[in-house]
């Protein structure tokens, strides 16, 4: 911690682009923003697709291996269920005014959030930096995430 053990900046590690995933992240940053703290958010594997121009807009709500959704992994892998379980989420979420995806993500650069892509996912999953939203930070080394995470007062969370 840092001086009076004050929280200074929250770097937050995207490495899943399910829906429910991407939005706890986004509220962290969001509320960090909101709080005067710097938040920054690196997008690494699967967590790249949230970033992706032609893939943000279809994110969807994990049904299968989720203790949470409260039903048999079986019936979470039927066919429609995660379309149905991602439906009621937005419904749910338009309800309380939360953005979607596209529209979060432009609140968070306009607050002053940083959203960093990985350049080994990158690399991995052959995604080139045009493929990503026009508003990225741009993209970031392992060990560049590391040196940008240097400070009293600076938490990280893995998502």
């Amino acid at each position: 911690m840092s001086e009076n053990g004050k929280v200074r900046k929250m770097m937050i590690i995207m490495s899943k682009a399910t829906l429910e995933n991407v939005y706890a992240g986004f509220i962290l940053a969001n509320g960090a923003r909101m709080e005067g703290i710097e938040s920054e958010m690196f997008f690494t594997f699967f967590g790249l697709e949230a970033i992706q121009k032609d893939k943000l807009k279809d994110l969807h709500v994990a049904t299968v291996g989720n203790p949470a959704m409260h039903i048999p992994t079986l019936v979470g892998g039927l066919p429609g269920m995660e379309g149905f379980a991602t439906k009621m989420m937005k419904s749910k979420m338009e309800k309380l005014d939360i953005p979607p995806v596209d529209e979060f993500l432009e609140m968070l650069t306009a607050s002053g959030s940083k959203i960093w892509a990985c350049k080994l996912a990158m690399d991995m999953f052959k995604v080139e930096e045009k493929d990503l939203i026009d508003d990225l930070d741009g993209v970031l080394t392992v060990g560049d995430f590391y040196a940008r995470s240097e400070g009293e007062g600076t938490h990280v969370i893995y998502i």
